[in-house]
């Protein structure tokens, strides 16, 4: 039976997802706090994270910070919940590595499909494609969640790596902002092109001597290219 830690400080939304999770058969645990939450997440380690932005202690930011940079949460899915509708905030949970965003208010049972639909993409991930360790200058330790161009490390986030790695075993295919939107974001109705826009050119800053092998195909998306590939 998979596990939801649900985190939020309003208490009859906490009962409302905490009834119909557990009617759609997942095991609920219960936080409205963010320390709360860090509790549970000392104790045991979900299948998936329920998470409001806007805690009276903690922020949910920090919270999924927490739990993307730790080695032992950081492949736990995060669905971040709040009330708050501007694309800024949007952006922040998708670099920090959450894998879907809902907005208040919302439909319990489209949340619970959401949920049910994160946890089969999570499952499925680790039979995916698994990346080469090294594309030119560019190595990544996927274990470590660490990236290095010319041996040196780059500090990446776990967005920023998770879209590094797609692009690394996809090595050569063009990805559109359309398939990027749905394979790195897991998402794409809440999310616009432009937001990939923005992090590639980030992603492409960090990579210094290897930035030429990320190119920019026109009208289309982008490719990562192995040195001396490049169209």
């Amino acid at each position: 039976m998979p596990s939801v830690l649900i985190v939020d400080d309003e208490r009859d939304l906490v009962s409302l997802l905490d009834f119909n999770l557990r009617q759609a058969g997942f095991e609920t645990l219960l936080a409205q706090s963010g320390e709360e939450a860090l509790g549970w997440l000392r104790r045991r380690v979900p299948d998936l994270i329920l998470l409001d932005l806007m805690l009276p202690d903690v922020s949910g930011v920090e919270i999924c910070r927490k739990v993307k940079t730790d080695p032992r949460t950081r492949a736990v899915p995060v669905v971040m919940l709040t009330a708050r509708s501007d694309e800024v905030d949007r952006v922040v949970g998708f670099e920090l590595g959450a894998d879907d965003y809902v907005t208040k208010p919302f439909s319990v049972r489209e949340l619970v499909l959401r949920v049910k639909a994160v946890l089969r993409r999570a499952a499925a991930a680790p039979a995916e494609q698994r990346p080469p360790s090294e594309v030119g200058p560019i190595r990544v330790d996927l274990e470590a969640h660490r990236c290095f161009v010319d041996g040196a490390e780059v500090e990446l986030t776990a967005l920023e790596f998770k879209l590094l790695t797609t692009f690394m075993a996809r090595l050569g295919r063009v990805q559109s902002r359309d398939q990027l939107l749905t394979d790195v974001w897991e998402m794409s109705a809440e999310v616009e092109t432009r937001t990939v826009d923005t992090h590639v050119k980030r992603l492409r800053e960090k990579l210094g001597s290897a930035r030429e092998l990320l190119e920019t195909v026109r009208g289309v998306g982008y490719r990562l290219v192995a040195p001396g590939a490049g169209a």
